[in-house]
């Protein structure tokens, strides 16, 4: 545990994005709690996303926001966990059980470090 804490507190100030891996019950969220606590963004707020609870469907509003419009029932515009996490932590949990696409998608946002908002007939990332 000494070895995993200094870790922590070693990557906590970074700007870097972090993966955690761990088994079920592991303390996966703990560790990203604690891990904002100690970082730089600390005053900021920390959301949890867990991506194996959203539908396929909702993936992309729940993420990314949409506009009013932008499908069916989207009544008024919508911030996503993104934008909700905004000088802050967005901890994205159970990553694994989303689809290819959705991953690919999100690699793509992680990575360019960009988003946009879901507007209507529009998938552009």
């Amino acid at each position: 545990m000494k070895d995993v804490m200094y870790k922590l507190e070693k990557i906590a100030p970074t700007d870097a994005n972090i993966l955690i891996l761990g088994e079920h019950g592991t303390g996966k969220t703990e560790t990203a709690r604690y891990i904002h606590k100690k970082s730089l963004r600390s005053n900021g707020p920390f959301v949890h996303a867990d991506l194996g609870a959203m539908t396929e469907h909702l993936f992309e509003s729940e993420l990314f926001g949409h506009v009013k419009g932008a499908y069916t029932d989207a009544r008024e515009d919508r911030k996503g966990r993104f934008e909700a996490a905004e000088n802050g932590t967005l901890f994205l949990d159970e990553i694994a059980n989303i689809s290819l696409p959705q991953q690919f998608k999100l690699l793509n946002v992680l990575q360019e470090r960009c988003y946009k908002t879901w507007v209507q007939y529009s998938h552009s990332y």
